[in-house]
C-alpha cells in the first residue's frame, strides 16, 4: 500500500512538471472524480453479492440517535453507545473543556493547510463524542494539542518581554525572496505573511502585576487539572469491573467481592457442563472466572438469542419455565442491589429486556404491558400483579424476602415466618423496587420456598444464584386404595 502510494505521488510530480498548471488542475480533478466513482461502485456490488458486510446498527446510529432504540435496541441498551453527558465531558476533560474552543479559534484566525485539517478533526470529533461516550477517546487527541495551543498563546503574551514586541527582529534575506515569490508561501505555517494592518499594528505593555496575576491563575489551573487527571486514573479508570469499591464517611476504603465470590462457588459447586442463564453483561465474566457455559455473553452479534433470554425474565413462571427447559438451563444468575443500595443491578437493566425480546417475540412480549408514560418502568402499586407474574421479578421477591440472612436454606421454620412478617408489616423491601406488598400477596412465594427452592448468596447479598428444578425421572403414578374380599371383623357382641 505504501509503496503504492510513492509510486502515485512520483507520478503526479512527473505529470506536474510536463503539464501546465491548468492542465494538471484538469487531469488531477478528472482523475480524482473517476477513482471516487469507482471505488463507490466497487463497494455498493462487492455488498450487494455479500462480499462485504453492510454497514452496522452502530454506523447508523451515529448519524439517527433513535435508530438504534427503535430498531436494534441491543445496540442501544449498551452504556458505552449512550450519548455523552456534560457531566462525563467535564470528568473526562476536565478545565480543558473551556480551553478547547479558545484553542480552536487560535487555528482559525491564523488559518492554513495544517490548521484546517484540525479545525475539521475537532468540529468533528466533538459531534461524535456528542452522540457516544465510547467516542470520547478520538475527542481526546486534538482537545489536548488545541488546549496546548491556547496555554502556549497565553504564557507568550504575559511570559514574554515587552521590548521583543516593540522592536522586532529585522527580516533577513530568506523573508525578501518570498516577497518576490508569493508562490513560496503556499502550505508554510511559518512564513505567512502578514497584511500591512497588522505589521504597523504595535501593542501595549502589560504591568508585571497583570502578568503575575493571570500566570498565577493559569499555573493554578494545570495543577488543579494534574489532580484531577491523577484521581480520575486511579479511581475510576485503574479499578476493575469484578471488583467494587465504597467509601465511608471517614475515608475508609470498602471491598465488595460479590462477583469473584459468585463465580468461585460456581467453579467450585457446580458441575463442569452445568450452562448459566443470565443477562449478557455478565457472560464474559462468568467463562473466564467460574469455567462455566453461558447463554450469551458481551458478543453481542446473536440479537435473537438475547431477546429470547429477556423474553425468559420478562414472562410468567410456566413460560420462562418451559424456556429454560428448551435452553438447558441449569442455574440462573441475577444481580441484586436492594440490600446495598446498588444502582447498577438488573432491575436498571430490565426495560432493555422487554424491548429486546420484543424485538423478537412482539407477540408474547408487550413494552406497553410494562411501560407506563412511555418512559417509566411499572413499579407502581396499581400494577403489582404483573410485575409478580414475571420471573425477574419473582427472583427479587427471593431476595427480598431472604435478606435477613444469608445463606439460609429453604425450610419450614419459624424464622422464615418471622423473615416475612416483617417484611410485609414493616415495608422493608429493596430500594429499587420500593412499592409495599400486601401480606396476601407472598402467601404464594412462601409455599414455594418451603418446598424447598435452593439457591446461594453473596456475601453482601449483590449476586443471587437460583437453581431451576429438574423434572423427575418417572412421572408418579396416582395409587388408588387396595380393594380385598375379605369381610371385615365385625364387633363381638357377647349373648349373655
Amino acid at each position: 500500500g505504501v509503496f503504492a502510494l510513492l509510486q502515485a505521488y512520483a507520478f503526479l510530480q512527473y505529470l506536474r512538471d510536463r503539464l501546465t498548471k491548468q492542465e494538471f488542475q484538469t487531469l488531477f480533478f478528472l482523475g480524482v472524480s473517476l477513482a471516487a466513482g469507482i471505488v463507490f461502485l466497487s463497494v455498493i456490488y462487492l455488498t450487494y453479492t455479500g462480499y462485504i458486510a453492510p454497514w452496522s446498527g452502530r454506523f447508523y446510529s451515529l448519524w439517527d440517535t433513535g435508530y438504534a432504540k427503535i430498531h436494534i435496541p441491543i445496540i442501544a441498551s449498551v452504556s458505552e453507545h449512550q450519548p455523552t453527558t456534560w457531566v462525563s465531558f467535564f470528568f473526562d476533560l476536565h478545565i480543558l473543556v473551556c480551553t478547547f474552543p479558545a484553542g480552536l479559534w487560535f487555528c482559525i484566525k491564523n488559518i492554513n493547510d495544517e490548521r484546517v485539517f484540525v479545525a475539521l478533526y475537532a468540529i468533528s470529533a466533538v459531534y461524535f463524542a456528542g452522540v457516544m461516550v465510547r467516542l470520547m477517546l478520538t475527542l481526546t487527541p486534538v482537545v489536548c494539542m488545541l488546549s496546548a495551543i491556547a496555554f502556549s498563546n497565553v504564557f507568550e503574551r504575559y511570559l514574554g518581554d515587552d521590548m521583543k514586541r516593540e522592536n522586532p527582529p529585522i527580516e533577513d534575506s530568506s523573508d525578501e525572496d518570498d516577497k518576490r515569490n508569493p508562490g513560496n508561501l503556499y502550505d508554510k505555517a511559518g512564513k505567512v505573511r502578514k497584511h500591512v494592518s497588522e505589521q504597523e499594528k504595535t501593542e501595549e505593555g502589560l504591568g508585571p502585576n497583570i502578568k503575575n496575576i493571570v500566570t498565577m491563575l493559569m499555573l493554578m489551573l494545570l495543577m488543579m487539572f494534574a489532580v484531577h487527571c491523577t484521581w480520575v486514573t486511579s479511581n475510576a479508570y485503574s479499578s476493575p469491573s469484578v471488583v467494587l469499591a465504597s467509601y465511608n464517611h471517614d475515608g475508609t476504603r470498602n471491598i465488595l467481592d460479590d462477583f469473584r465470590e459468585a463465580y468461585y462457588w460456581l467453579r467450585q459447586n457446580t458441575d463442569e457442563h452445568a450452562r448459566v442463564m443470565s443477562w449478557w453483561d455478565y457472560g464474559y465474566q462468568i467463562a473466564g472466572m467460574a469455567n462455566r457455559t453461558t447463554l450469551v455473553d458481551n458478543n453481542t452479534w446473536n440479537n435473537s438469542h438475547i431477546a429470547l433470554v429477556g423474553k425468559a425474565m420478562s414472562s410468567n413462571e410456566s413460560a420462562a419455565y418451559e424456556i429454560m427447559r428448551s435452553l438447558d438451563v441449569d442455574y440462573v444468575l441475577i444481580i441484586f442491589g436492594g440490600v446495598i443500595g446498588y444502582s447498577g443491578d438488573d432491575i436498571n437493566k430490565f426495560l432493555w429486556m422487554v424491548r429486546i425480546a420484543e424485538g423478537e417475540h412482539p407477540k408474547d412480549i408487550r413494552v406497553s404491558g410494562n411501560v407506563q408514560r412511555k418512559t417509566e418502568v411499572f413499579l407502581e402499586e396499581y400494577c403489582i400483579s404483573v410485575c409478580l407474574s414475571l420471573l425477574f421479578f419473582f427472583f427479587k421477591l427471593l431476595c427480598c424476602c431472604f435478606s435477613g440472612s444469608a445463606y439460609y436454606s429453604g425450610g419450614k421454620s419459624l424464622l422464615l415466618i418471622a423473615i416475612l412478617f416483617e417484611k410485609c408489616v414493616m415495608g422493608c423491601f429493596p430500594r429499587t423496587v420500593g412499592v409495599q406488598r400486601p401480606l396476601a400477596q407472598f402467601l404464594s412465594i412462601f409455599m414455594v420456598l418451603t418446598a424447598g427452592f435452593s439457591d446461594t448468596t453473596s456475601e453482601h447479598w449483590l449476586v443471587r444464584i437460583y437453581k431451576v428444578k429438574q423434572l423427575d425421572n418417572r412421572e408418579t403414578l396416582d395409587h388408588k386404595p387396595r380393594v380385598t374380599n375379605i369381610v371385615p371383623k365385625q364387633k363381638y357382641l357377647s349373648k349373655k
